[in-house]
């Protein structure tokens, strides 16, 4: 099948989810771009990055985003969103996918 994206591109359309197991597994903070998704040898974890949160906000003070939670301090005048590598485990170390 195809659609037309907004910019009236044609694209293509994948196949409706039909597993009902499928879960949201990640929310990036308002405005970023999750990228850079790699995983360990061994499948116990997973590196994501996130890129540009807050970037479209009206100025540096008042951000859309407080990424990471410690940049929403009024008094580091500095506190701004930032881009980040984050690194998911599981609690008890063990295999993320089999």
């Amino acid at each position: 099948a195809t659609a037309t994206t907004s910019n009236g591109q044609q694209t293509l359309v994948g196949a409706k989810v039909t597993d009902s197991t499928l879960r949201r597994f990640l929310v990036g903070p308002k405005q970023c771009e999750i990228t850079g998704i790699a995983m360990t040898p061994d499948y116990k974890a997973i590196f994501i990055n996130v890129q540009h949160p807050g970037e479209d906000s009206a100025s540096y003070s008042t951000p859309e985003s407080n990424w990471p939670a410690t940049q929403k301090d009024p008094s580091n005048k500095t506190a701004r969103p930032r881009s980040a590598t984050v690194v998911i485990t599981r609690k008890d170390g063990g295999v993320i996918v089999g």
